[in-house]
């Protein structure tokens, strides 16, 4: 059975000058984790955060936080975030030649592992780690920025996944990130996605506009 959606902000869409504010508000308006994405101007066109400023806004909010290296190489720096705070550390599948010793040392530290697939890479690629992670993040955008549109093409990939985790019979979410709004969340939760990020869809317009943090979250939710 589908799990109730989880949607997750991502800050990258949030008022830096006043980041922290912006966290607990999201967290108070329903969220169910606070995303985090961290890209090196190297594997992603985009720099953003490192593990200080993941430290930094862990003071506000005991709400999980699922943080997605955008990074390669990506195994040095899984520890400065774990120690920072994260819950979820979501590596590429593309960002290294051996992901399983990478998911094997997120999981070694007490986090749960996730891997995520940019829009051109297959499902197949990641059916010998389904028995390791807790996490399949699904790129419906190419990453490294915000505001993207949603490539249309990469539903029949969530749905081939959701078959698979259904198949292995294990607890793994499967989250959709790129392009999400009130439309496309209910194009990738019909596919069978059970977590979404969302940006612009959330912070865009402020805490004031359209309902609010929390209206647009319920949007998402389809409430």
């Amino acid at each position: 059975m589908q799990k109730p959606v989880r949607i997750a902000p991502s800050i990258l869409s949030a008022d830096f000058a006043t980041l922290g504010a912006e966290v607990e508000a999201i967290a108070t308006s329903g969220a169910d984790w606070i995303h985090i994405d961290v890209m090196d101007g190297h594997f992603v066109p985009n720099i953003t955060i490192g593990p200080a400023v993941v430290k930094a806004i862990r003071k506000v909010t005991e709400k999980p936080f699922d943080v997605h290296l955008m990074i390669s190489p990506v195994d040095p720096y899984i520890e400065d975030f774990a120690e920072s705070g994260a819950d979820i550390i979501t590596v590429h599948r593309e960002a290294g030649p051996h992901i399983h010793r990478t998911l094997q040392f997120i999981k070694s530290l007490g986090k749960k592992a996730g891997v995520s697939l940019n829009p051109s890479t297959p499902a197949s690629s990641i059916s010998h780690i389904l028995d390791i992670v807790d996490l399949v993040l699904v790129m419906t955008v190419n990453p490294g920025f915000g505001g993207q549109s949603f490539i249309e093409g990469q539903i029949s990939k969530i749905a081939e996944i959701r078959q698979m985790i259904d198949e292995t019979g294990r607890d793994i979410d499967l989250e959709v990130d790129g392009g999400i709004n009130s439309e496309t969340a209910k194009q990738v939760i019909l596919a069978g996605a059970d977590a979404l990020v969302a940006g612009t869809a959330v912070f865009g317009g402020g805490p004031e506009k359209s309902g609010g943090y929390a209206g647009r979250i319920q949007q998402l939710r389809g409430e």
